[in-house]
């Protein structure tokens, strides 16, 4: 038998071995959808990219385009040898004397009323081009001689300041003077030469080439280099174009236009997102289930009760126990007969359905610090986990602002904060929504409505036949808005007339059993007021409060959703 000496072979010692520094079997997939996605919730476009927008979103792996590496490198090597000549050849101290010299002469040449002699000489002293701005604008007559004096003034520090810019920013080693004028054109081209070699390093990390401004590179490029360039943006447009079609992306004559596939796919990588990050050592979703009558069959069996359904049946073990009964009792080859001890029903678990309306808030404080975007994340991602995980379930999205209108899940992407058209400190208007002659489009739209809002969701949840309703509500303040039978009240700072009105409905849905969970956002102006408003209003309905950022969002809400699922279940 080989032993330990007398087995052949090599054995491979590895040193100083980083899994994440060995490039894997295959490249990663790129992500277009994510990225788009993102853009569209930000920016509430409608569902079309350019070329542009999705050369500026989309993130390549470098390895995925032949010779992308070599071509960008001589690129880059060519444009600093550029730079490093300009610098080598050039030197800034006459310049910077020359342009402080014409602001010297021009400063004393000027001519100025009394009553602004003294602010002039301090401005010129000092050389602040903000203090000889309001000297100008302090001006009676725009076209007096002391006007356009200080103009010239202002040009001719401006230039100072340019060119003290250049010789502070870059290191010149050379004896060519120049003039202020010169000055400005050498740094008008290191500043190009900086931004293409930015643009480079840009593509070399994740290959954008397509952003790379080819009129101003076509200077610096031999035509052979120019030609090479122009094959690598030729293959990365086909690539971005093959990774589109697959992810769902459709080119249409005004760019890329997002199919109901690339929806599906950002909703599932949100929700691999959600439950990698808050689920990553179990194996199962639903724990704690309710064995008794119900749809889904187990691998566990007990023995036939009365009443059981025969649509649950475990036939293979319940032909073995007649066998076995049979052939214990020395039946022999008699038929096979069936006793009601013999049957076995698999064991099964209940699968209950829930209904649940997601009140988002698009107010106008909503805009501020991307709130919004945060809320759409989450719709998005919570229509994707009922599709995938809870077909039977009821989901309705509501939009609230100053009123509060249903929205279909196609219509998520697009919604944007109310713009605010009221910016006085106090408001107090109240509009009869019962008039002909008004419209949802006199009303002020960016008030919270969230009165509204549960009267709409109880309309909806009405509806379903299940016990199991809830509303969930996000928003980042109190109500500022409400209804009084066909008035609509608009309150702001926030009124007790509106939180009372607010209570009601909340009261009328713990009547009909509808839990009313609030989420509320950090925002810039909250208060502890609005704290204990969500806090009352949870109460009034038998909910709970969750206080979360704006990008954990997605996180709190889908992970409540399936907490409550497994509440009802188990």
């Amino acid at each position: 038998m080989p032993t330990r000496d007398t087995l052949g072979g090599i054995v491979h010692t590895y040193q100083r071995y980083d899994p994440a520094r060995i490039p894997p079997p295959r490249p990663p997939e790129v992500d277009l959808v994510t990225p788009a996605f993102e853009h569209l919730l930000e920016f509430g476009d409608i569902s079309e990219l350019t070329e542009e927008q999705l050369a500026e979103a989309i993130v390549l792996s470098p390895e995925q385009i032949r010779g992308l590496g070599p071509s960008l490198e001589s690129i880059r090597r060519r444009l600093e040898e550029a730079r490093r000549a300009i610098l080598e050849t050039y030197e800034t101290d006459a310049a910077r004397k020359r342009a402080r010299q014409r602001f010297r002469d021009l400063a004393q040449r000027a001519q100025p009323p009394a009553r602004h002699r003294d602010g002039l000489a301090k401005a010129v002293r000092e050389e602040q081009i903000r203090q000889l701005e309001r000297l100008w604008y302090a001006q009676d007559d725009d076209q007096a001689p002391f006007a356009g004096q200080l103009a010239g003034l202002i040009d001719a520090l401006g230039e100072v300041y340019e060119v003290d810019e250049l010789a502070a920013r870059w290191t010149f080693t050379g004896r060519t003077k120049l003039t202020a004028a010169e000055a400005l054109e050498i740094k008008a081209r290191l500043e190009e030469i900086e931004e293409l070699l930015r643009q480079i390093e840009e593509a070399r990390k994740n290959a954008k080439v397509a952003l790379i401004d080819m009129d101003a590179l076509s200077g610096y490029l031999e035509p052979g280099e120019s030609d090479e360039l122009d094959l690598l943006r030729r293959q990365i447009h086909g690539a971005v174009e093959r990774l589109a079609a697959e992810q769902g992306l459709r080119k249409n004559g005004r760019g890329y236009e997002l199919t109901p596939h690339a929806l599906r796919l950002f909703q599932g990588k949100l929700l691999e997102k959600i439950f990698a990050d808050l689920d990553p050592s179990r194996t199962g979703r639903h724990q704690g289930s309710v064995q008794g009558e119900g749809a889904v069959e187990t691998v566990p069996t007990r023995p036939y009760e009365f009443g059981d359904s025969v649509a649950h049946m475990d036939i293979p073990g319940s032909l073995v126990n007649a066998m076995l009964r049979q052939a214990g009792a020395g039946g022999g080859r008699r038929p096979l007969r069936l006793d009601s001890r013999d049957i076995e029903v698999h064991k099964t678990r209940n699968t209950p359905k829930c209904a649940t309306t997601v009140v988002m808030d698009m107010s106008g404080s909503m805009r501020y610090g991307g709130l919004h975007v945060s809320v759409k994340r989450m719709a998005l991602a919570l229509q994707g986990l009922v599709l995938r995980e809870y077909p039977g379930d009821y989901v309705q999205f509501i939009e609230m602002a100053s009123f509060a209108k249903p929205r279909a899940p196609g219509e998520i992407v697009s919604l944007m904060p109310k713009p605010v058209t009221v910016f006085d400190a106090v408001v107090r208007l109240r509009a009869d929504m019962a008039d002909p002659a008004i419209s949802e489009a006199d009303v002020p739209p960016h008030f919270t409505n969230v009165q509204h809002a549960l009267a709409l969701s109880r309309q909806h949840l009405a509806r379903q036949d299940t016990p199991n309703k809830q509303v969930i509500l996000i928003t980042d303040g109190l109500p500022t808005a409400h209804f009084e039978g066909s008035q609509l009240y608009l309150l702001y700072p926030p009124h007790r007339r509106t939180e009372e009105a607010t209570m009601r409905e909340a009261e009328l849905c713990r009547r009909e059993g509808i839990t009313v969970n609030v989420f509320l956002l950090s925002g810039w102006s909250q208060s502890r007021e609005d704290i204990q408003f969500a806090y009352r209003l949870a109460e009034a309905a038998r909910g709970r409060v969750f206080f979360t950022a704006g990008k954990e969002l997605e996180r709190f809400v889908v992970w409540d959703y399936r907490s409550r699922r497994r509440s009802i279940i188990g």
